[in-house]
């Protein structure tokens, strides 16, 4: 059996999800791997908050030196959000020879290069597969078993707020402030949703796409965003006398003298679209292939559990390279 010991960076909804995922299927992922995974340190201010799991507190810090320089620690697992200090603790911890896995959009779209150089120049590996789309698997199936593909073009619908906001405002002919108060008061929102109704979040999940699927890295303040806090019921029943839905999207495709085109904004997607069907807090990438063709990767892009299953995979897929 293989032992591989985890330096946990933060232990919120999506930490959390993580524990729960290993604690769930640990005897699974032994069986079919051979691998057991044991957390070591976590790094967490907030030791004393209601969790539903049960974390004995011996393993709670406040240093994060205390996971970059424990050699019983193998791989150190930034799920604390945020741009900083989470980028600057992810490149000491590559630094200091430690594999990273994160699920911060923010801090991998902002520090991309950064974080790949430092992990190349340290010889150890850093995976972010949950950084886009929660639980559905991109990042990898764009690295592996479509690397033999010139993709042409991605369009993504990758946040579930906004997502949940249009589907209520299309199904209910509701407006804008109603259905984002409502998301709210179910937990579908943030108290301050800036970053998901202003197209931010959206932003940097297209920029790591972006550098994946173009081997281009495009900063995620460089990509034209647009939100949907202007979309009016006028808006969407415009769009249904057309035979469309409107939905916040990424998109991506090449042009015919090489460049890339991006951009993310609401877009009318006609009903016969794969895309139209994807509802309230389901994410989905619909991508093009010159060899493969038309691909669509559908699923849940957030939640405790479908993200803490796409960390796991990333801690799977780094153990048996180990």
């Amino acid at each position: 059996m293989k032992q591989i010991g985890l330096g946990l960076m933060g232990l919120g909804n999506i930490g959390i999800g993580t524990w729960k995922t290993l604690e769930m299927n640990g005897e699974t992922i032994k069986k079919n791997t051979g691998i057991d995974f044991k957390f070591v340190k976590i790094l967490e201010k907030n030791v004393d908050a209601k969790r539903d799991i049960d974390v004995d507190k011996k393993l709670f810090t406040d240093d994060p030196q205390d996971l970059f320089n424990n050699d019983d620690i193998d791989v150190v697992i930034e799920l604390l959000g945020g741009i900083e200090p989470a980028a600057s603790f992810m490149l000491e911890a590559l630094n200091n020879g430690k594999h990273v896995v994160t699920a911060n959009k923010a801090a991998v779209a902002a520090n991309y290069d950064k974080l790949l150089e430092s992990a190349e120049k340290n010889n150890v590996m850093f995976r972010y597969e949950a950084s886009v789309g929660g639980g559905i698997p991109i990042l990898n199936p764009l690295l592996t078993v479509l690397r033999g593909n010139e993709i042409e073009s991605i369009m993504g619908i990758l946040n579930g707020t906004t997502n949940y906001i249009l589907t209520q405002m299309t199904d209910f002919g509701l407006d804008f402030d109603a259905v984002l108060k409502t998301a709210q008061e179910k937990g579908f929102a943030e108290a301050d949703p800036t970053a998901d109704v202003e197209g931010i979040d959206v932003a940097n999940k297209l920029s790591i796409l972006m550098a994946i699927a173009f081997d281009k890295y495009v900063k995620p303040q460089e990509i034209k965003t647009t939100g949907i806090t202007g979309i009016t019921k006028q808006d969407i029943e415009n769009a249904k006398s057309k035979g469309a839905k409107i939905k916040l999207v990424a998109g991506a495709k090449k042009l015919a003298n090489g460049e890339l085109e991006y951009e993310v904004g609401p877009m009318e997607i006609a009903d016969d679209h794969p895309l139209a069907s994807v509802s309230n807090e389901f994410n989905a990438v619909f991508l093009k292939g010159n060899a493969v063709d038309e691909l669509m990767f559908y699923g849940k892009g957030a939640g405790p559990l479908p993200t803490g299953s796409a960390v796991v995979g990333d801690l799977i897929d780094i153990a048996q390279r180990i």
